[in-house]
């Protein structure tokens, strides 16, 4: 018998509360207006939006944090394909603003608007510690990257560089346009499948199962994404879509060929290719752990 029935499960699939929802929204807002209200960066080309499982509706937990993208506009950084060079796409000389200026930028705005004593400036991002009024927000600043094509077109992403000196590149916004397509092909089961995939995870720690720190919230939301939508529309339980969609990621990571070619959610990068984060291999035991975990 199953550890969980369904009425748990379906239970899973709901997102926070409306009092959650609505400190969530308090953080966004409150950025936004650090950035405008800075002598600063009220004067740069920016944009500011929300990403990661706030923005894209997959959030589980009434503690978790929200990521906030304040990208710079007014420039960007690029990748050129192999024996392209600056003159063939027509760039111009680099901005003499630098993405290291504008993290710093940020982080003094972000202090003058929550105080020091609630912000701290970490590798990737800066956070803002929660209070009753709002949970913990991470800051992440970018700037525009294009990934030039031969033909001349480009793919626009996010940039950022951590202090520690790596470069990071993203595509946040196709994630979120993409999750949206996919859950409208399924009926609107695929974000609340990838609920019951990060409780799961979540349940199997409370519980005393290992899990590896390789298995994060963003890396199950990408293996939802390439589960067929035949499975979301063809079974009319959670009991059944967990169950058929695990044993589809797991015969699928089990053999090198039939998962290399899958990409993250917004489909611009691979995700197991080059990746260091994590393994066909950490995936495979998970989902191995999670079946013998829920009973089946």
């Amino acid at each position: 018998m199953p550890r969980f029935s369904e009425d748990t499960l379906a239970n899973w699939t709901k997102p926070p509360s409306e009092t959650e929802e609505t400190k969530l929204s308090n953080a966004e807002r409150m950025v936004r207006e650090a950035i405008n209200e800075d002598p600063v960066l009220s004067t740069k080309s920016t944009e500011v939006f929300g990403q990661g499982s706030y923005a894209n509706n997959t959030n589980v937990r009434l503690n978790s944090d929200i990521d906030i993208n304040v990208r710079y506009t007014g420039g960007f950084y690029f990748d050129l394909p192999k024996g392209k060079s600056r003159e063939d796409f027509d760039l111009n000389s680099p901005s003499k603003y630098s993405l290291e200026e504008f993290k710093n930028d940020i982080y003094a705005a972000v202090v003058r608007k929550f105080d020091a004593d609630s912000v701290r400036r970490k590798n990737k991002c800066i956070t803002v510690l929660s209070n009753s009024y709002r949970v913990e927000i991470d800051v992440v600043p970018t700037w525009n990257y294009r990934r030039y094509k031969g033909s001349g077109g480009y793919v626009l992403g996010a940039k950022l560089k951590a202090d520690s000196g790596e470069d990071v590149v993203n595509y946040p916004k196709q994630h979120m346009e993409n999750g949206k397509q996919k859950n409208s092909e399924t009926s609107r089961t695929f974000k609340r499948l990838t609920r019951i995939y990060r409780k799961l995870r979540y349940k199997m720690i409370e519980d005393g199962f290992p899990v590896s720190n390789s298995i994060t919230s963003f890396l199950l939301e990408c293996l939802v994404w390439n589960v067929p939508n035949s499975i979301f529309n063809a079974n009319g339980t959670w009991q059944d879509r967990l169950k058929e969609s695990i044993v589809h990621l797991y015969e699928h990571t089990e053999d090198e060929d039939k998962c290399d070619e899958w990409g993250e959610v917004s489909e611009h990068l691979y995700l197991f290719r080059g990746n260091p984060k994590w393994t066909k291999s950490d995936v495979n035991k998970f989902l191995v752990d999670a079946w013998n975990y829920l009973g089946y």
